[in-house]
């Protein structure tokens, strides 16, 4: 596919991470005691989360906060206008686990390898960048996860790009979920989970959202993300990462700290392989669908036992 940008590689991005990371980073999206698997270091079966390596791109090396603003205009896409940072938001995300990360980067060199698939003008709306990240070991080439993402550039369209191509729905079944999992944010919801290196002042202070349009602070579209895909883990796969080897969804809507987040989730019969296509959606409670376009590829084993 061709068009404005496509193919263009940002530079490589070395990232880490140590143990505190890990723990951190399960405690802010809703592991329990009874994983201890994901929250205790010295667990026989200590495991990274599965999603983890979507705060790589944001954290990088850093053991310290990041001006998140100059780091997302470090690099321009070349033949495309320069988008503001200040007003962008998560689009959707799909992520592929093709290999469980070690519990610290520790005696290895990670990066972040990013390329753009394609920049799309949604005119009045904004404009969408779809890229592919992969989290690459560097010494062997392995790639550990691969991420297919696209940002929305509030009211920064009419540039006279492409519109881009028409996006794949997985709807939600029209009959009761087979699971039903919520969750009662409150404002200090993404005060905690900024701390593992998405430090958006969207996030943080009501300034941006403001002038936005949300009328304040948001919640982190990727909180959301990752706190579904531990609840569907959590009931479907045993808590087990090794039986989730794909997940997405599309962001709907914001969601205010405070809210109450209710996913429903559906099991498919649909099988790829050893896989079942698992269907959900996330709705703030007498609300908006918040994520939408949900679907996770899994073993269905039922719900987690205490891993004491």
């Amino acid at each position: 596919m061709s068009g404005p940008g496509v193919g263009f590689e940002y530079p490589p991005q070395e990232v880490s991470w140590v143990k505190r990371d890990v723990l951190l980073f399960a405690n802010s999206i809703g592991c329990t005691a009874k994983e201890l698997h994901f929250l205790y270091e010295l667990h026989p079966d200590f495991s990274v989360f599965p999603t983890y390596p979507l705060i790589l791109p944001f954290k990088q090396t850093s053991q310290e906060v990041v001006d998140f603003y100059a780091s997302e205009k470090a690099v321009t896409i070349p033949g495309v206008p320069e988008f503001d940072s200040a007003r962008v938001v998560d689009g959707q995300r799909q992520i592929q686990f093709l290999k469980q990360l070690p519990s610290t980067s520790a005696g290895k060199k990670f990066e972040s390898r990013t390329k753009v698939l394609g920049v799309y003008d949604k005119g009045r709306a904004g404009t969408v960048v779809e890229t592919q990240t992969e989290l690459v070991e560097a010494g062997s080439g392995d790639v550990y996860a691969r991420v297919v993402g696209s940002a929305f550039y509030v009211a920064q369209g009419n540039w006279g790009g492409p519109k881009g191509p028409a996006t794949q729905n997985f709807p939600a079944p029209d009959r009761k979920p087979d699971i039903v999992f919520e969750k009662q944010t409150t404002p200090e919801t993404p005060l905690l989970y900024r701390l593992n290196g998405d430090y958006n002042p969207l996030h943080a202070t009501p300034e941006p959202g403001l002038k936005m349009g949300f009328g304040g602070v948001i919640i982190h579209g990727l909180f959301s993300f990752n706190w579904a895909c531990h609840g569907l883990l959590e009931h479907f796969g045993g808590s087990d990462p090794s039986n989730i080897k794909e997940y997405q969804a599309r962001f709907a809507s914001p969601v205010r700290g405070g809210d109450k987040l209710v996913t429903s989730a559906w099991r498919t019969g649909q099988m790829k392989g050893d896989w079942e296509e698992i269907r959900f959606e996330v709705k703030v409670d007498g609300g908006k669908v918040c994520l939408s376009n949900g679907r996770a590829l899994m073993k269905c084993v039922g719900p987690a036992k205490n891993k004491l």
